[in-house]
């Protein structure tokens, strides 16, 4: 009934290949974007801000660009935190090296330092691929978490060896720093992510993804027909690295304000990945779904036994999510590949044909 598509037609292939084929689905995402923009900000508290907005998109951004690379061009990455954390140091440098930069623009041009830095490990994807590379992209891991304790230019060789977000304002209002407000930094975090998912969607419905796909289901015969793997390959670690890199930007400065060199080690790397397959692999949608599930559980999980009134310790209530968000990954592995991003799809093509059974 909410799906009826009687009265839809299409009378040209570009209709048909349009984004969104069904008028239900843009009607839906108006009212998605009216309820991010406009309703949840004048609700959200400001624990609302910190523990589910704001790393909710920030995650969600990160795994975007971890899809690229594995979803969409089947290069497999354990590096995504590293790249993050390439991101947030380059970040820290440009607006320590120029206090009159714009803090976004600073965040943008992030990206690029990132995407350089991907390209460059991305480099023996030419020759390997699968396991191996995964094991290539692990080596990155390692060695730029190393790079980030080691080199004190990175961080202004502060005896901490940590980086500190300094207070940093656009047309004389604070978006970073101790000064800034919830609620500004989560408009500036949204419309970055916005921005990037624009741009994503946009690159996978083009050629380059077409491209990409053709890369992830078959390389050989994709050569074979004249792709140029590559410019394949390497576009797909360059446009990947980037949006981690501005992921990663924005993960310290409009989140967690400081940051020390193991707060990019594997584990940041391990839970973009299993937000990726979580949400499914190649789906632009489903990196929001599993970020909203992997960032969410924990705070159902230590908030539903206060409100029922069980006396469930902090330490069993981590137990408890690291063992759900493993048997979620496994369940989805064995029962659906494609996540979270697959169910939303068969429940709308349900929807379209209720109530007729198939």
């Amino acid at each position: 009934m909410l799906y009826r598509t009687a009265g839809q037609f299409k009378t040209s292939y570009k209709a048909d290949m349009a984004l969104f084929p069904v008028r239900q689905d843009a009607v839906l995402l108006a009212v998605i974007l009216a309820l991010v923009w406009g309703v949840f900000p004048l609700l959200a508290s400001e624990f609302a801000f910190q523990t589910l907005l704001i790393p909710i998109l920030i995650y969600a951004l990160a795994a975007l660009g971890l899809n690229i690379l594995t979803g969409y061009a089947g290069q497999l990455s354990l590096g995504t935190g590293a790249f993050m954390g390439v991101g947030a140091y380059a970040c820290y440098k440009m607006v320590t090296l120029f206090p009159w930069m714009n803090p976004v623009v600073a965040i943008l041009l992030s990206g690029l330092f990132s995407a350089g830095v991907g390209v460059m490990f991305g480099i023996p994807s030419l020759r390997i691929k699968g396991f191996y590379l995964a094991i290539a992209t692990l080596a990155a891991q390692f060695f730029l978490v190393w790079l980030f304790e080691k080199w004190g230019w990175l961080y202004n060789d502060n005896a901490s060896g940590a980086i500190q977000v300094p207070n940093l304002d656009m047309f004389g209002i604070y978006v970073a720093g101790p000064q800034a407000s919830s609620l500004v930094q989560y408009y500036v975090v949204l419309a970055v992510v916005t921005l990037m998912t624009l741009l994503c969607i946009n690159l996978t419905r083009g050629n380059l993804g077409r491209t990409w796909k053709a890369t992830r289901d078959m390389d050989i015969a994709a050569e074979l027909i004249g792709i140029n793997l590559l410019r394949s390959k390497l576009m797909a670690f360059a446009v990947s690295s980037y949006v981690v890199g501005v992921a990663g930007a924005l993960f310290v400065f409009m989140w967690r304000g400081a940051a020390e060199p193991n707060l990019f080690d594997i584990p940041l790397s391990f839970r973009v990945l299993f937000i990726a397959i979580i949400g499914g692999l190649g789906s632009i949608l489903g990196n929001y779904l599993g970020a909203i599930l992997i960032v969410g559980l924990p705070v159902v999980l230590n908030t539903l036994p206060q409100a029922l009134g069980l006396p469930i310790s902090s330490a069993t209530v981590e137990h408890l999510n690291v063992m759900i968000v493993g048997a979620l990954i496994v369940f989805f592995l064995i029962i659906e590949p494609h996540g979270l991003a697959r169910l939303w799809a068969l429940i709308r093509e349900k929807l379209i044909i209720w109530p007729f059974p198939h």
